[in-house]
C-alpha cells in the first residue's frame, strides 16, 4: 500500500501537526521522517493545547502506531520531557511509539556547538533554534554520529566521550564566550537516555516494508517547511535536512514509487521565523494584525513570526518540487475583517517580470507583483460546513486553485481539530 505524505509548503509553522491529528483516524501508522526538536507541532482538542517536537502528531490516537524515522535527529532530554507530558495526559505511548535504530542522537555538546557557531556569525547569523540540529546532521554526514542503535551496544559511552571531547575542542576554536557546565548537562542527558532505552527500537525500513505488504496505511509527517529545505530552500537561511517529498524516501527508507498522495499545507498568508529573505513581508498595520490575530509566535522558540501576504510564486515552486496532489489551507479565519487581500502572483526580477522562484530573492533583487481580491468580514471560527463559507472566501479559494492547478481539500478555520472544513 502506498505511503501518503504530508508536508509544509512555506517557511514552516503551517499547521502540519493539526492536520496530521485530524487525518490520523484514516491511517494505521504515522511516521516522522526528518528534522528534530526544532519542530513545534501544535494540536488543540478538548480545550487543551499540546505541542510536540519530535514525537509524531498521531500519538493521541489509541489505534495509531507512531514511528520516529531514521531521518530524524533526537535530543533525549527534550524527548523525555515530551514523554512526561504524555504521561500527564494518560497516553500509553510505550505500546504505540517506535524509534528507528538509524535515527541520530543530539548530544549536549551539539547544542553548545550550535550556540558557539551562531554567536560567531554576529550580524550574519541565520536564526538557528540552537537545538543542536545542524551540528548533529554535520556529524551524520561526517560519519561521526551516534545513532539510537548504538545505545544497545556496550561501548556506546566510549564513543560518546570521544565525540564530546572533539566537540569541546571545536567550541574552543570559535573563541566566543559560551558558559556551560558539561557535567551537569551530561547528568540530565544520561538520565534521559535511560528513559529513551525503555522504548522499542526497530529497524524501521523493514517495519514499514512489511506494513505495506500487509496493506497497512501509512502517513509520513514532515517538519519545518519546503522553503527551509537544505537544497531547495532560501539558502543559507534553511534547516539542515530535506523537508521536501524526497526527504520522506531517505528519511524512512520508502521507495519513490511507493509514495501516494502528497498533502501540501499552507497558510492563507505567509509567515517566517528568524532571518532570511521574505518578499511579501509586511511592516504595516496589516502585518501587525496577522501576527496578533494569528498568535504568530514560534511553538519551539517563542519568537514572533514575520507576517506577509500569500506568495503564490513561492507556493507554486513548493508544489512543483514536492509533486503535491492535494492542498490544505490553514488560518483562513485570521484574514477575516480585511477589506482587501493581496496575493503575490509574480516578481519583478532584474527589471523583468517572472513567475518562478529565482536563485536569489533578497529584497534588492525581487519586488512582488500583487493581485487584489475582496476580503470577507464574517467570523469563520464557528463554521462547520463548506456551504457556510462566505462568498468572498470561496472566491479566494477558487482563485488559488486556478493559479496552482491543485484542489484545496481542507480549510482550517481555527486551531481546534473540530475547526476543520472538508471540501469535495
Amino acid at each position: 500500500m502506498a505511503v501518503d505524505l504530508l508536508l509544509g509548503l512555506q517557511w514552516g509553522d503551517e499547521g502540519k501537526g493539526k492536520i496530521v491529528d485530524v487525518l490520523t483516524s484514516n491511517y494505521n501508522i504515522i511516521a516522522r521522517f526528518q528534522g528534530g526538536p526544532n519542530a513545534g507541532h501544535t494540536l488543540v482538542f478538548n480545550g487543551k493545547k499540546h505541542v510536540l517536537h519530535t514525537i509524531p502528531s498521531g500519538i493521541f490516537h489509541d489505534n495509531a502506531t507512531n514511528l520516529v524515522g531514521n531521518g530524524v535527529v533526537i535530543d533525549p532530554v527534550i524527548f523525555k520531557k515530551e514523554l512526561d507530558n504524555l504521561t500527564e495526559q494518560h497516553v500509553d505511548y510505550k505500546k504505540s511509539l517506535f524509534i528507528s535504530r538509524k535515527a541520530h542522537i543530539i548530544l549536549p555538546t551539539h547544542r553548545l556547538l550550535d550556540a558557539a557557531s551562531e554567536a560567531s556569525k554576529g550580524k550574519a547569523k541565520i536564526g538557528s533554534t540552537l537545538k543542536g540540529i545542524g551540528p548533529t546532521y554535520m556529524d551524520k554526514t561526517g560519519r561521526n554520529g551516534i545513532r539510537v542503535g548504538d545505545l544497545e551496544l556496550s561501548d556506546w559511552k566510549t564513543k560518546y566521550r570521544n565525540l564530546a571531547n572533539k566537540h569541546e575542542a571545536m567550541i574552543d576554536f570559535y573563541d566566543v564566550d559560551i558558559q556551560y557546565d558539561l557535567k551537569e548537562l551530561e547528568n540530565e542527558f544520561f538520565n534521559a537516555v535511560d528513559v529513551l532505552k525503555s522504548l522499542k527500537f526497530i529497524d524501521s525500513e523493514e517495519y514499514i516494508f512489511q506494513a505495506q505488504k500487509e496493506g497497512k496505511s501509512i502517513l509520513a509527517e514532515g517538519a519545518q517547511g519546503s522553503l527551509l529545505d537544505i537544497d531547495f530552500g532560501t539558502y543559507p537561511f534553511v534547516t539542515s535536512s530535506n523537508t521536501t517529498a524526497a526527504g520522506a524516501c531517505t528519511g524512512l527508507g520508502v521507495a519513490p514509487n511507493q509514495i501516494g498522495d502528497v498533502f501540501g499545507i499552507f497558510k492563507a498568508y505567509t509567515t517566517r521565523v528568524g532571518s532570511g529573505p521574505f518578499p511579501t513581508e509586511l511592516f504595516d498595520e496589516a502585518g501587525e494584525t496577522m501576527g496578533r490575530v494569528g498568535k504568530e509566535f514560534g511553538a519551539t522558540t517563542g519568537r514572533a513570526r514575520r507576517c506577509g501576504w500569500l506568495d503564490l510564486v513561492a507556493l507554486k515552486y513548493a508544489c512543483q518540487i514536492n509533486g503535491v496532489t492535494k492542498l490544505m489551507m490553514m488560518k483562513g479565519d485570521v484574514l477575516s475583517g480585511f477589506k482587501t487581500l493581496k496575493v503575490c502572483t509574480s516578481y519583478m526580477y532584474q527589471n523583468k517580470e517572472i513567475n518562478h522562484l529565482p536563485y536569489n530573492i533578497e529584497p534588492e533583487n525581487v519586488t512582488p507583483v500583487y493581485t487584489e481580491l475582496k476580503g470577507w468580514k464574517e467570523d469563520l471560527t464557528k463554521l462547520l460546513d463548506n456551504s457556510q463559507l462566505p462568498k468572498e472566501l470561496n472566491e479566494y479559494i477558487d482563485f488559488l486553485e486556478r493559479e496552482l492547478e491543485i484542489p484545496i481539500t481542507i480549510v482550517s478555520v481555527g486551531p481546534d481539530r473540530k475547526q476543520t472544513i472538508f471540501r469535495q
